[in-house]
This record gives C-alpha cells, sequence and structure tokens, in this order.
C-alpha cells in the first residue's frame, strides 16, 4: 500500500470513529431529556399527590405500590393504565405536554388520586 493510500485508508477510518462518537453521544443526549418522576401509592394515597415536570420533554412516571392490595395506575388525561402488583414498580412513559393539569388515579381505588402539572 502506498503512503497516499494508507493517509486515506486511515483519514476513512478516523472519520467513521468521528460519526459513531457522535451518533452515540447524541442518542445519550436525547436519553438525557427524559424527565423521571416517583410516585408511591400508600395507604390507599400517592406520594406525592402532585408531580411537576416543563412542557416538552419525554417524562417517566415511576410508580412504586406499598399498598397491600393490587393498584392500578391510570390516567384518562393521559390516555394509559397500567396494573402495580403490591411490593412492585412501574414504569409509565409520557409523551411530551403542554402546559396543563393532567389527572392520575388508582382505577381500583377512585379516591386515590393525583396531578402531573406542566408549568
Amino acid at each position: 500500500m502506498t503512503g497516499r493510500a494508507l493517509r486515506s485508508s486511515r483519514l476513512r477510518i478516523g472519520t467513521t470513529i468521528f460519526a459513531a462518537a457522535l451518533l452515540a453521544l447524541s442518542a445519550s443526549a436525547r436519553a438525557d431529556d427524559t424527565v423521571n418522576l416517583s410516585l408511591t401509592l400508600k395507604n390507599h394515597q400517592f406520594d406525592p399527590a402532585e408531580v411537576h415536570a416543563p412542557p416538552d420533554k419525554k417524562i417517566a412516571i415511576h410508580v412504586k405500590n406499598l399498598n397491600d392490595i393490587v393498584s392500578e395506575f391510570e390516567s384518562s388525561d393521559l390516555h394509559f393504565e397500567k396494573i402495580v402488583p403490591v411490593g412492585s414498580e412501574v414504569t409509565i412513559y409520557v409523551h411530551p405536554l403542554q402546559p396543563g393539569r393532567y389527572n392520575f388515579y388508582d382505577d381500583f381505588h377512585h379516591a386515590t388520586q393525583g396531578y402531573l402539572v406542566v408549568p
């Protein structure tokens, strides 16, 4: 291989590695944009009863059930429902939202209510 071909080959390899690194950083930045919120169900109440998230960000809501019976984490406003077994934790992903106040509840115990507030 000539010197010129060797330099060209090294340049292609370097460019490929650089492009792969940029792609990995971009994916990492997108993952970091997710807002993580945590809720606990205990004594048939959400703790906290109100959580906040910024607008236009993907949201991950982690819900842990410390009740002695199964719960169903649900929101008509946000279009999801998920069974949360006793002693378990589930994660619900919510697409970016516009400002508003979004209700969620335990469908098996309608008195158990909470809100996601997007200012």
